[in-house]
Parts: C-alpha cells; structure tokens; sequence
C-alpha cells in the first residue's frame, strides 16, 4: 500500500458537500484514495509519518481533477484546416469527414495519447471522448490501449453513423456501417472493457453521432442495448448514453423537418432521457425542453469554444443551472476548438454567459464546479470530482507565483483560476499516480509524442489527397 501527502497547499478547494476552501490545506491519499483532507496545522502526526511520498505545495492552489465531457481525441490531427476554418458545423463537416476516411489504427492511438496529454497538462483527469467513425480496422480497443499508456480515468464512446448521403444524411456512405455491425460490436467492447466498479479507470459508453447521421431505430435499439447492462452481473451497471443534440439552427431544422419534433422532443420520444443520457452542445433548446432535462435527470455537456468557433450559438447555461440540469463542460473536438485545455472551457463558459448582458451570469466557483462535480454527475459517477474522504485520488495544483496570477491569487485564488490566463497545472495526481510533477509530465516524452503525432497529421492528409 503506497501513501502520498500533499500539504501546506496556500488554498485547497474541496468541491465537497460544505464546499470548503482550506487555507494552508492538505490531505492525505492511501493507495487510490483520500483517507485524510483538512488544515495541514489539523494533520494527524500519525498520518504524517506514514507518508511514503511528501510533496510540499506552498504557493500552490489545489483541486479536484477536472472532469472533460465531451470531445473527438483523434480530431487533434486536423486541427486548423484551412477550408474548415471559417464554416457552419454541417459545412465544415463536409469538408473533414473525407480526410477522416482515411484514418488508420495508428493514427487513432497517437491522437488519443496527444489529447489526454493535452488534457491532463490542463487539469483534466478524466475524459470521455465520442469516435463515431471507424474506417481501416480502427476500433475503440485502440483508444482504451492508449488510454491506459497516458494513465487517464477514460470514458470511450463507442459512437457511430448508419445514416449516408444516399438515405438522407449528411456523412458520406463510406464513412458509415451498417447498424447489426455497430450493435455487435457496441456489445463486444461493453463486454470487454466496461468496469462499473467505484475508482475504475475505463467505461464504455454508447453513442449514435447525432440525429442527422444515424436512424431512430440505431437510437432506440442502442439504449435498449446498454441498459440490458444494468441487471447483468459479469457486466455491470451504469452503461450511458451520449450523442450530439440541438447544437446547430440547421440541427434543429432538420429534426423538425424529418421527424417533426424538436431535437429534445426526439430525445423524449426515442427514450434518450434519464439519468444514463447526457448531450453534447444543447445550445437550442427551449424552456420547456430544460425543465424537461431536469426533470428527467438528463446530463448536458457544455463546450462553448466550440459552439463560438463555429457560430453555433450561446448554450442556456444559466438556465439549465436553476432548473437543477446536470451541466460538465466539454473542450469538443480539436478541429473545432483546435485546442483541449480544459481550465480555459471553464473561463469560456463564464465569459460567454456574461457576454448576453448579465455580468454575473456564471461566477468563477461556479464555472469551477461544473468543471468538477458537474462534469462527474453528467459521466454518472459519485467517486471523482471532489476532494472528500473516500473519494479518489484525483488531484491537480496550480503555480499561484505565475505571472498570469500575479496579484489576483492575492485577492482571490479561488477566482484567479478562471479570470486569469489560463495556465498549464504545476501537479496532476490520477488515481493515485503522480503523472505530472512541476509542470511536466512524468511518463511521456512529450516531443517525440508531438513528433509522431505531426507525422500522422501529414500521412492523414496526403492519403486523403489534400498535401
């Protein structure tokens, strides 16, 4: 059994039930979990002297690792396109999905470790990430393979699209499958890789693209598939469900054209609603359609640099905050946030509610939370996303002595993470494990990582005929 203390931490902010912040904190971590969390002057000597490893934090600001929602890791190879620069999500999927034809095993697994390292050097120490494409053998093994390299809590989304051109989608026909194809193997990486178990490092979660890529009976037949999980044994529970919803004007149009609903309505009718759902975007949705989501505990991720990059619009955060929605913040896919720093979706997130004339429509703590606790309630777990006994091992810190802090971590340190420019973590601890220590991370060399991942990006474009 391996033991770690962190301690006189400048400020550690809890996220638990009291929403503490400790000045002059610490907290005390036996194998994966907190067995101790309080004043370093309150610090049990025993305790102490237990302590395999101590690290100091003075001048540091300590957290809960952040909880990323939603996000496409191997989108890290297309990043800044130049003819997706400047379009409207169905245009600028239009552009991408032929050079993502051409994606192999090994570009999904550089992709995957490039975006948890990315991740993790923001704060992030969990993730879920939606692949709905699998052309060329990739599989969703490739991304758990990568997963477990970087040391990350992984959600992998088996995502999918049935739904071509030639039936009235948007994606090419060669970038779908047939639906029998991505119902079996939806079965066999549920069978094979989810742990329902308190502290597991992997989960599976089940995700049809969108509603403009995949049938109603993909939807209806894939939840009916992940909650045959609850009751089996050898399996375990909490399988969820997660897709993109009402992120587009054209989105909505489309549902309302084909379906003759509203993109929450359908969510309704196809049993998309509940406390194992949680959508990406939601940026229209209506009143009714948010009170709707509260009522049926139905999780919402929230990525604004996404929704601003391609003028989707202004998700009603605030107002799915009242009605009691369960809200985490998502960075999206980095071709259309072309960055995974998850610290900086929280100061979007403030930034871009405040921006429609209410200048305390998100406070920072509450840009914070959803960014924690928010994020860990949308994934369906009660085990990360606070500092608490019991919970896990999850931690990060930030350098308050940064130049971006200077005078603001003496005001308010709690706020300076959000008001001020971002920066990378100086400590991420993920289950227990030391990844990153002063800022660097300690089991990737991460320029032979950026290395190979460039030379992916290159191969990528040059099979699909675009260098």
């Amino acid at each position: 059994m391996s033991t770690l203390l962190i301690r006189n931490a400048t400020m550690l902010v809890t996220m638990d039930a009291a929403r503490r912040e400790i000045a002059d904190g610490a907290l005390f971590v036996r194998d994966n979990a907190l067995a101790w969390v309080g004043a370093t002057a309150d610090l049990p000597p025993d305790l102490a002297a237990q302590a395999d490893t101590v690290i100091d934090a003075r001048g540091k600001i300590v957290l809960p690792g952040m909880v990323n929602t939603h996000h496409h890791f191997y989108q890290t190879l297309t990043r800044v396109i130049p003819a997706a620069q400047d379009a409207v999500l169905f245009d600028w999927l239009k552009t991408l999905y032929p050079i993502w034809a051409e994606l192999r095993p090994e570009d999904v697994r550089v992709s995957t470790q490039l975006a948890l390292a990315e991740l993790l050097l923001s704060g992030c120490t969990t993730s879920s990430d939606h692949h709905y494409l699998w052309p060329n053998g990739t599989r969703l093994d490739d991304q758990f393979e990568a997963a477990a390299r970087m040391g990350v809590r992984f959600h992998g989304a088996r995502g999918s699209m049935s739904l071509g051109e030639s039936k009235g989608g948007l994606p090419p026909d060669r970038v779908t499958e047939d639906e029998e194809s991505i119902l079996r193997d939806s079965r066999r990486v549920v069978e094979t890789y989810h742990d329902s178990s308190r502290f597991a490092m992997r989960r599976v979660v089940l995700a049809p693209c969108s509603p403009f890529s995949v049938t109603p009976d993909l939807m209806r037949e894939s939840a009916t598939l992940a909650r045959s999980f609850q009751d089996a044994a050898a399996v375990g529970a909490a399988v969820h469900l997660h897709t993109h919803l009402a992120e587009t004007q054209d989105e909505e149009a489309f549902c309302l054209e084909h379906f003759g609903m509203r993109p929450g309505d359908l969510a309704k009718a196809l049993a998309w609603t509940g406390d194992d759902v949680w959508h990406a975007h939601c940026v229209h949705l209506n009143q009714e359609e948010v009170e709707m989501f509260a009522h049926s505990h139905t999780g919402v991720a929230h990525c604004p640099s996404s929704n601003m990059r391609l003028a989707s619009g202004i998700a009603p955060v605030r107002a799915m905050l009242d009605a009691g929605v369960h809200v985490g913040l998502g960075v999206d896919g980095s071709a259309s946030n072309d960055g995974s720093h998850l610290l900086a979706e929280a100061r979007q997130a403030l930034l871009l509610q405040r921006v429609q004339g209410n200048p305390a429509a998100l406070t920072a703590r509450e840009a914070l939370e959803t960014a924690t606790l928010g994020g860990a309630a949308v994934l369906g777990r009660n085990d990360i996303g606070a500092l608490a006994p019991g919970m896990a091992a999850d931690i990060i810190a930030y350098d308050l002595n940064a130049l971006a802090y200077a005078g603001g971590a003496v005001h308010d340190p709690v706020a300076a993470l959000v008001f001020c420019q971002p920066q990378n973590v100086d400590l991420a601890v993920v289950n227990g494990r030391v990844l990153v220590e002063e800022g660097h991370l300690q089991h990737v060399d991460l320029p032979m990582l950026v290395e190979e991942h460039n030379r992916a990006a290159r191969g990528l474009l040059e099979r699909a005929g675009k260098m």
